[in-house]
């Protein structure tokens, strides 16, 4: 217990220090060596990080727009914070298939795990964070493990995944594909609530308020949790960032993060 508390001193003690650090910012890598066009395209990463630091923890963020569209970003509170973020793109329906979407999430943090340390991020505290579909497709590579480990990668090996407002059944836009309308539920080997187990990661589970979230998005990461719960799982949380809609929970649930991060930092 003593030796917790001292780690936890210092990494409250180290986190600002390393916030004020200096940062670079590195665009457009290639994650992959596909040789589809639309993958070369597409498949490219940034990495943003503090100079001469070792052993950081480090963010990969999926963006999100529905799978069919949006693009890389970092937001200014990921920055400053004496953390390497990796922010990926990935390919989008309806050009790309769902697999090969999959494919992308995991082999862009499969790059993180074998670069990372080139930029001063610890393979060790690798957290994935994402918004919307960002936040489902983490939680699709982070279940359901033969993603990964089409890598070399374990799952289980992820210091947290940290869904912002992911869909947990199947995602709407690919049971649209489907022809099936967006409030008719569909569970199946597309949904990160068919891979939910008792051994997988530490999960931060943040919705925005269940009367503004879209199409009943909190209900749906509230019987994740439950779920989780049920099986077993020992490190799961739930928030609900009340008054803020689908769009805007993002700012407030930045926080969260950085506040699971330095427990979990703490922890290791």
């Amino acid at each position: 217990m003593m030796r917790l508390k001292i780690a936890t001193i210092l990494v409250l003690i180290l986190w600002p220090m390393i916030s004020q650090a200096q940062y670079k910012q590195v665009n457009d890598i290639p994650y992959t060596s596909s040789a589809d066009a639309y993958a070369q395209e597409r498949c490219k990463l940034d990495v943003y990080y503090p100079e001469d630091q070792k052993d950081a923890p480090v963010v990969v963020w999926f963006h999100g727009g529905g799978i069919e569209g949006g693009n890389k970003h970092i937001d200014g509170q990921l920055k400053n914070s004496g953390l390497v973020v990796v922010a990926a793109n990935y390919r989008l329906l309806p050009k790309a298939k769902i697999d090969d979407i999959l494919d992308d999430a995991a082999a862009a943090v499969a790059w993180t795990y074998k670069n990372i340390e080139k930029y001063g991020g610890s393979h060790r505290k690798i957290f994935v964070a994402g918004h919307s579909a960002g936040g489902y497709l983490l939680d699709m590579i982070g279940l359901n493990k033969k993603w990964l480990a089409k890598y070399g990668v374990d799952a289980d090996s992820l210091a947290a995944l940290v869904p912002f407002s992911g869909q947990c059944i199947t995602h709407y836009n690919i049971r649209k594909q489907q022809g099936i309308p967006p409030l008719q539920a569909t569970i199946d080997q597309y949904a990160p609530l068919t891979y939910v187990r008792p051994d997988a990661p530490p999960i931060v589970i943040i919705s925005g308020d269940r009367e503004l979230e879209l199409y009943g998005r909190y209900e749906e990461q509230a019987y994740f949790w439950r779920m989780l719960k049920l099986v077993g799982h020992k490190d799961v949380t739930l928030y609900e960032m009340q008054g803020y809609d689908h769009g805007a929970m993002p700012q407030p649930a930045y926080k969260i993060l950085k506040d699971h991060i330095r427990r979990l930092t703490a922890k290791k």
